[in-house]
């Protein structure tokens, strides 16, 4: 079934220059990229990214880290893509992902884990109307 997900490189994988590499293993995998910006996303835009983590001990550093520094933001389609892309970025704790994964390949710690993606269809929509917005972005 052809699908529509989002795709975030994350503040560390934009500073440790892996942006390149994410995009190759999406395309190398056959899914296609369909829109893509680098922005600084604003604290009230991750803060809705993320509101499903609102009230959670982690919630304040993971705004906070998110916002520290530009991201990329893709729009990535293909069919199954929501389960493909989860499949080829590994589990959350990028200790925990095998090798083979973006995070098992080099992810540093549970919070500086290159990529973040939706979980599905419909988180996915959700997540690209905030992140595509236009009053998302901060400008430099």
């Amino acid at each position: 079934m052809e699908q529509k997900t989002l795709l975030i490189i994350k503040p560390d994988g934009v500073r440790r220059g892996l942006v390149g590499e994410v995009l190759r293993r999406i395309e190398a995998k056959g899914l296609r990229i369909v829109k893509l910006k680098m922005l600084r996303l604003r604290r009230e835009c991750a803060e809705r990214l993320y509101d499903i983590h609102k009230g959670k001990e982690f919630f304040e550093d993971l705004v906070s880290f998110m916002t520290s520094g530009p991201i990329v933001a893709a729009i990535v389609e293909g069919d199954n893509a929501v389960n493909v892309v989860r499949t080829l970025i590994g589990p959350t704790d990028g200790r925990k992902a095998p090798p083979g994964t973006i995070r098992g390949d080099y992810a540093l710690s549970i919070k500086e884990n290159i990529v973040h993606a939706a979980d599905s269809a419909e988180r996915a929509e959700y997540e690209i109307s905030v992140v595509f917005s236009v009053d998302c972005s901060i400008e430099d």
